[in-house]
């Protein structure tokens, strides 16, 4: 069995189980397994390390409908003009063991995406998998990279489609931070400190989110490829095909938050945006 190893260093989560169980423990609804309770096919979570953004991605990936037998797990950080990529091999590690990728589902989505397979390191996907894996311990995936493309709109579309001719009940979590702003990033639109973090999170992540919860597919393209709103469109694209098709309604916004907000001693030169949604 080919299985594909950490990328990531230990910083970015746990590499232990109980680790992982204290952290996600947390979040957990307390009814999550009641029958009327309300849950979600959909979500799109923020990719950061867990100290900066384990919170948000934890509340979106614990929100999912906890019947289905795969996840489809969608990153970016890919420019338009590249095919989809994903993961090739038979399962995915966590520190709960081995994450099966289903094979059968992958192998129509290649087809129809015309994908490619991913050769590279990339934490949009592998930051979210350990969480995958403690709230659905007995379900497989699919990892699957998608372009900042109106394609990848399409692409989630044809993913319900396959889904319900493979007669395996899913949902979809994409992933995506926000805007990344100030001396690391190269982009201060509004300089350092206090203005450029009001910018930030009023104007420019206003933009996308707003863009996201009306369902304006268009502009959350435009927000993340010429504002620098977000990193990984194309999965937020799919993410809302993917529900479109369902027929899952528009997203909530949960919650929104900052990497600044985790500082102690005043607004940093750098910081970035996040966001958690559920459809």
């Amino acid at each position: 069995m080919q299985i594909r190893d950490y990328s990531l260093p230990e910083g970015w989560f746990p590499h232990d189980s109980g680790s992982v169980s204290a952290f996600l423990s947390k979040y957990e609804p307390p009814d999550r397994k009641k029958a009327h309770c309300k849950f979600y096919r959909a979500a799109i979570a923020p990719h950061a390390g867990w100290y900066y953004s384990g919170r948000l991605a934890a509340l979106a990936v614990s929100n999912l409908w906890p019947e289905a037998e795969t996840i489809v797990i969608l990153g970016g950080h890919l420019p338009a003009g590249n095919p989809p990529l994903f993961a090739m091999e038979d399962a995915v590690k966590t520190p709960f063991g081995y994450l099966k990728i289903n094979k059968n589902l992958r192998s129509s989505l290649i087809k129809e995406l015309n994908g490619a397979e991913d050769k590279y390191r990339d934490n949009t996907i592998e930051v979210l998998l350990p969480m995958v894996h403690y709230f659905f311990p007995k379900a497989d995936i699919i990892w699957l990279r998608l372009p900042a493309a109106m394609e990848s709109f399409t692409s989630g579309k044809i993913i319900s489609r396959l889904a319900l001719q493979s007669g395996r009940k899913i949902n979809v979590l994409a992933s995506t931070d926000l805007t990344h702003y100030g001396l690391n990033y190269r982009f201060s639109p509004m300089g350092i400190g206090e203005a450029g973090l009001n910018w930030m999170k009023n104007v420019n992540d206003a933009g996308f989110i707003n863009a996201v919860k009306s369902g304006n597919t268009r502009e959350v393209l435009r927000f993340a490829e010429e504002e620098h709103a977000a990193c990984s469109a194309g999965a937020v694209l799919g993410a809302m095909g993917f529900a479109e098709e369902e027929k899952a309604g528009k997203p909530a916004l949960l919650e929104y938050g900052t990497s600044a907000d985790l500082e102690e001693r005043g607004i940093p030169d750098s910081f970035v945006g996040y966001a958690a949604f559920v459809f």
